[in-house]
């Protein structure tokens, strides 16, 4: 008996609930789609100026889009235009390119400081003393880099014979005359004396100690540009000349100096004055150094100082 009245109870129920669902749905769907008229009247005449027909569904679906396009909108607003620079969390365009910009010019300085302090180490060496001597072996050098002259035409073109020619029209009565010549690098004395110590590697004396007397003129011996121009506590006033291939002329013990770092000076120009300045002297006198490519010369193989 209790399952038949279940049964029954069951079939009576079901078509009920059913209907219930498809009255609700009919509801929800008349709702939606039923039509509203929405006019806009003169307040004064009440004429009927526009008017629409709208359902839910209508504005749902038009709400919804205008939310959606709203957003995108506000979105690619911010995200490439200047605005975003006024939200927190973004960054300033100008900011970043003069943040770069000042990144480029630091590491612009850091390389111009290094090249200035490897510069100014090799002065110190040059005015110290301090420096290596290498013993280069010419023959060596020679022999590896022989050319057998027999392999290749060195005979001269029509064209280079012409242009040979004119050259030397136009140099025959040039007075002056480059700074190398056939001869090699032509050397003016700074000034004529005796030698009081010459140049000698072993004791590291790079120079030829020249005996004057104070206030003698000091001249350059080549065209050249002053690289340096100081007092020094060593060496007294010191001047050092930069010249073409590599030459470097250094004056020390100097009384007093008459040029500029900076300023262009020629061959036998008065560039100091002799004297007995800075503690490693013992008279008036004047240290001479000559340097080739960072290397020490002996000045008495290019300069007669008697």
């Amino acid at each position: 008996m209790g399952h038949l009245v279940s049964d029954l109870l069951a079939i009576f129920v079901q078509p009920d609930m059913t209907k219930k669902k498809e009255n609700r749905r009919k509801k929800i769907k008349k709702k939606l789609l039923h039509k509203y008229r929405l006019v806009v009247l003169n307040e004064d005449t009440f004429e009927e100026r526009v008017s629409f027909k709208l359902t839910r569904l209508n504005v749902f679906v038009a709400g919804t889009l205008f939310a959606v396009l709203l957003i995108a909108s506000t979105t690619l607003l911010i995200a490439f235009t200047p605005i975003r620079e006024y939200i927190p969390g973004y960054s300033s365009t100008q900011l970043k390119l003069q943040a770069i910009n000042n990144a480029d010019k630091a590491d612009s300085l850091q390389m111009e400081l290094a090249r200035n302090n490897e510069y100014l180490n090799s002065i110190r060496k040059v005015l110290t003393g301090d420096l290596k001597v290498d013993q280069i072996n010419k023959d060596s050098l020679f022999e590896s880099y022989a050319i057998d002259a027999a392999e290749f035409d060195l005979s001269p073109s029509r064209q280079d014979s012409i242009l040979r020619a004119e050259v030397a029209q136009e140099d025959k009565y040039n007075l002056f005359e480059s700074a190398t010549s056939g001869s090699g690098f032509i050397l003016f004395p700074p000034a004529t004396g005796n030698i009081s110590e010459g140049y000698n590697v072993k004791d590291k004396h790079y120079a030829v100690d020249i005996v004057l007397e104070k206030d003698t003129p000091i001249k350059a011996v080549a065209d050249g540009t002053v690289i340096f121009s100081e007092w020094t506590a060593q060496t007294g006033y010191v001047i050092i000349l930069e010249h073409v291939q590599g030459l470097i002329s250094v004056y020390k013990h100097n009384g007093s100096l008459t040029k500029q770092q900076g300023d262009l000076v020629k061959a036998g120009e008065v560039i100091a004055t002799s004297g007995d300045t800075g503690e490693l002297t013992t008279g008036p006198h004047l240290h001479f150094e000559l340097w080739n490519d960072g290397y020490p010369m002996n000045p008495t193989n290019f300069i007669d100082f008697e």
